[in-house]
């Protein structure tokens, strides 16, 4: 199958030389190995040759290295937390899904890949340098035209949607979005909460089982890169390692007690 033009590849020599770059037919690249020539017709794998002899490969891009190479202005949410963050709220296509916290839009574009053309993402962002920066580059790169991008300060407004299966808050004072998130939450669905610190994730946690939330779960995910190569396989040097906790709790109903006038 061929690559549609302003599709965008990853243009890839090895780990430190790749590039994500928009395809389109005969255009030249300038790459720190020379210029690499895009054939009229082009498919992934291919492999191009640049100018000064080196190979390139066409490859797909993935959502965790698109996400990565976003013009930014704040933290993104990492890929290694974006996992956990997709499978404890159990987002698949057709969900409904509210983000509190446009940021850069990195878990936008993420959260847009997984629902697709069935489902839908609201985003909130209180700041409108920041919800501009998201929606341009969920212009830029975003595969499907899913995303409602909203001006809100959501502690202090709401929301505005009702009935989501799924709602995600990135913002430094979460505690002040968990009411308003369980209003629009279906019942038995999942909240999550990204944050820095441990003292930010405890007022959350017990705001959340005020509010009328279950099953919470608190999660720190650490990734370490291998180096494999034959007779020296071992852990890369650097890592990322602490880049927030995560925590989930799922919508319950609240039991009204009677009262008596006995």
């Amino acid at each position: 199958m061929l690559i549609p033009e302003n599709t965008y590849i990853n243009l890839y020599h090895d780990q430190r030389n790749q590039h994500l770059v928009r395809y389109e037919r005969n255009k030249k690249f300038l790459t720190g190995y020379g210029v690499v020539l895009f054939p009229p017709d082009l498919k992934y794998g291919t492999p191009l040759k640049s100018e000064s002899g080196y190979t390139f490969y066409a490859l797909k891009p993935d959502t965790s290295r698109v996400s990565k190479k976003l013009k930014r202005q704040t933290t993104i949410v990492y890929p290694k937390d974006a996992g956990l963050i997709l499978l404890e709220l159990g987002i698949h296509s057709g969900s409904h899904v509210a983000e509190v916290g446009s940021g850069s839009g990195a878990m936008t574009l993420i959260l847009s890949n997984m629902v697709g053309n069935e489902g839908r993402v609201y985003s909130y962002e209180r700041r409108e340098e920041f919800l501009n920066l998201a929606r341009n580059n969920h212009t830029k790169y975003g595969l499907f035209d899913n995303v409602e991008f909203t001006l809100r300060d959501i502690a202090q407004e709401g929301f505005i949607d009702n009935a989501v299966d799924a709602v995600f808050i990135d913002v430094p004072e979460p505690w002040n979005i968990i009411h308003h998130a369980y209003k629009i939450l279906n019942g038995g669905h999942p909240a999550g909460i990204l944050s820095p610190n441990i003292e930010q994730i405890q007022e959350s946690h017990r705001v959340m089982e005020e509010t009328g939330f279950l099953r919470l779960r608190t999660f720190e995910i650490i990734k370490r890169e291998i180096m494999v190569r034959r007779g020296k396989t071992r852990p890369r040097e650097r890592a990322i390692i602490h880049t927030g906790y995560l925590l989930f709790g799922d919508k319950i109903e609240k039991i009204e007690t009677e009262t008596s006038n006995e």
